[in-house]
């Protein structure tokens, strides 16, 4: 579970506090802990062989904390993207940040090395349309040996077992992580489900725009990496 930001967070910077999801996800894990998350996550998917200066940008960016772990990985031409200017203030770093849509890129064509979205694309509003929309402009922005990197839900028996444990009462009272992914479950209802009962469509999207390198489903993630084609 990461952020929701990119294409339903539209509050402005006058928002006194967090809404209800995020007030639960600041609950979930610390900005330690996540940039942790994403600094392992980033390894396992090859960082350490990623030239230093590949021109990454990393949509649905949020509060930046993955722009955090690559600057603690050492890549030096980091963006990013996120449609919430709320979300974007809170980032603390050298990165170059920019307010926008996933489904409207400001790039030019064949301008970046790599895409990155880690836990994003599942609030899309509208699946198969918005997906689309989104997988389009990648394909778009990515140089022809660019990468796009993807970490997303997926319904593996581990994620099942953690949404029972979630939902039950004890452990939401017992546990405060259990609580809040519970809450944010709740409120992002609608596009969660619509993403996880929808599998077969995105894995046919994705390798519809783009062609893979690796692919894997473990602790309720999909991991997904490709070239544009």
């Amino acid at each position: 579970m990461e952020p929701k930001s990119d294409n339903l967070n539209r509050d402005d910077l006058s928002a006194p506090s967090p809404d209800p999801w995020e007030a639960a996800y600041l609950r979930f894990e610390t900005p330690k802990q996540e940039i942790q998350k994403f600094v392992a996550r980033l390894r396992k998917l090859g960082a350490a062989q990623w030239p230093r200066n590949t021109e990454i940008v990393e949509l649905f960016c949020g509060r930046g904390n993955g722009l955090n772990a690559l600057e603690r990985l050492g890549f030096t031409h980091i963006e990013g993207v996120d449609l919430s200017p709320r979300l974007i203030t809170q980032y603390r770093g050298s990165a170059k940040c920019f307010v926008g849509d996933c489904r409207q890129l400001p790039f030019a064509d064949r301008s970046k090395d790599m895409l990155i979205v880690q836990g994003g694309l599942h609030h899309l509003p509208a699946l198969p349309e918005d997906l689309e929309e989104a997988f389009s402009e990648m394909q778009r922005v990515l140089r022809k040996d660019g990468r796009a990197v993807f970490v997303e839900p997926w319904l593996t028996p581990f994620l099942k077992f953690v949404h029972a444990v979630s939902e039950n009462p004890l452990a939401r009272r017992l546990s405060n992580k259990m609580d809040a992914l519970a809450t944010m479950n709740q409120f992002e209802r609608r596009t969660y489900e619509q993403w996880l009962t929808r599998p077969d469509l995105i894995r046919k999207l994705a390798r519809t725009y783009f062609s893979p390198v690796h692919e894997s489903f473990e602790w309720g993630k999909w991991n997904f990496v490709g070239h544009p084609r």
